[in-house]
């Protein structure tokens, strides 16, 4: 059991920030590696897309997130700026953030994964070619504190169907509506050629589906079922079916498409099951993210919206296999929150969006890596900006002493309070085929 330690809140100035399970640290920009090679102007438009809902909002949204509604400020300065170049967009940033080192309790680096648009062909109609079906969200689903047909389902919390007038029961899982729990309802939006194209969307939230008349429907994450999700390839790792190391998404879909039983009865421990709504976008359009602005390929990233706000720019820095499975490309990019998904928790976790497509899948798939977070706090947070002069947090805790009782932690740095049930969570829970976006 863990004991907390409550300070008095009298002995430490206010940090404005408090992230759980989270350290973190001031840097100067000077400190920042890599931040000089990057391309600022590419991130500053996808930073201003994202402002645009925000700058555009009456109240400041009443968030209790570390970063509450201080975007707001440096938002409307993006969006009245005129910058030209990329030097204009590093000053741009310098200027109205400061970058604050962030990883997990405990930890150094943060962790990245890779997500991807995927283009599949299917039909309007059911062939036997293409016999599975992409669902719309039933009507008999119920989220607990959710009306009924609101836009945007939380991707965590309970989810239900009612059964008669009261009683209400957990949703049909994988297996029930694979052998046609919700079939014959009029609730599908296409049709796709195996269920393995149908998980792989389902683990994306997006995708393209190519008609044989040479249109395009776009799918896009609507709702799930609210039963957990288990990672198909975290199965086969623990089997000692696919070595750890050579874990991707190409070679979870090898292995399904060499032995159609198992993968039906892999498939099935996943009980998740998404269900999407039709999107009229052109090709020329990139997906929507779970902030409503259309991603960026290689500037979006997906968060833990427990913990950020949607805009909130982060340089991420280290080597990522970009090139090839065995390359080590030097990373370092200015990227901005616009998605969630429910595979991605904890402070330093992003998942890299790389667009759509097989090509942008191969790279996707194959990114677990470790890499610095560097969180860009916007000034207005600051609270030597706004002249109240207070110390900074200390410097990060060593290893050692992360390691040790939260309670000691939370006496020894006082600054930001260790969360002890943060603290001790599995690191990294889910690599990018875990991946479940979620709705707005």
């Amino acid at each position: 059991h863990h004991h907390h330690h409550h300070h008095h809140k009298s002995h430490y100035p206010s940090w404005p920030l408090e992230i759980p399970g989270a350290q973190y640290s001031p840097v100067s920009w000077s400190a920042v590696t890599g931040w000089a090679d990057d391309d600022q102007l590419a991130a500053f438009k996808t930073f201003r897309a994202s402002c645009r809902p925000i700058a555009a909002r009456r109240q400041p949204s009443t968030t209790s997130k570390p970063l509450g509604g201080s975007l707001r400020a440096p938002c409307r300065a993006a969006i009245s700026a005129k910058i030209a170049n990329a030097a204009q967009a590093r000053r741009f940033f310098e200027r109205h953030f400061r970058p604050l080192e962030i990883s997990r309790l405990g930890e150094a680096d943060g962790f990245v994964t890779g997500y991807y648009e995927p283009v599949i062909e299917g039909s309007r109609v059911k062939t036997d070619v293409y016999n599975v079906p992409v669902y719309r969200r039933p009507s008999n689903l119920f989220v607990r504190g959710v009306k009924p047909g609101a836009t945007g389902l939380p991707n965590k919390g309970q989810v239900f169907r009612k059964i008669g007038r009261r009683k209400l029961v957990p949703y049909y899982d994988r297996a029930e509506i694979e052998d046609g729990a919700i079939a014959g309802r009029g609730l599908e939006i296409c049709w796709l050629k195996s269920q393995t194209d149908l998980l792989f969307t389902q683990i994306q939230g997006s995708a393209r589906v190519r008609l044989e008349d040479g249109g395009t429907v776009r799918i896009n994450y609507d709702a799930h079922n609210g039963l957990p999700y288990t990672p198909v390839g975290r199965i086969l790792i623990d089997r000692n079916i696919v070595p750890k190391e050579e874990m991707s998404m190409q070679r979870i879909r090898q292995w399904m498409d060499a032995n159609p039983d198992g993968a039906k009865e892999l498939r099935r421990q996943n009980r998740s099951y998404v269900f999407f709504r039709e999107v009229q976008l052109s090709d020329k359009d990139e997906a929507v993210g779970a902030q409503g602005v259309p991603l960026t390929p290689g500037r979006s990233i997906a968060v833990d919206k427990s913990l950020h706000v949607y805009g909130t720019p982060f340089f991420i820095a280290g080597e990522l296999p970009l090139e090839s499975e065995q390359s080590k490309t030097p990373f370092h990019r200015l990227m901005v929150a616009q998605d969630t998904g429910s595979a991605i928790v904890g402070p330093a976790r992003a998942d890299l969006y790389f667009g759509a497509g097989n090509e942008a899948g191969a790279v996707a798939g194959r990114i677990r890596h470790k890499m610095r977070f560097v969180m860009l706090l916007p000034n207005s947070l600051d609270p030597v900006a706004q002249g109240r002069n207070m110390p900074l947090p200390k410097a990060r805790p060593s290893n050692k002493i992360a390691k040790t009782e939260a309670a000691s932690v939370a006496s020894a740095i006082p600054l930001p309070q260790a969360r002890p049930v943060a603290a001790n969570r599995p690191a990294h829970r889910a690599p990018s085929h875990r991946r479940h976006r979620s709705g707005r």
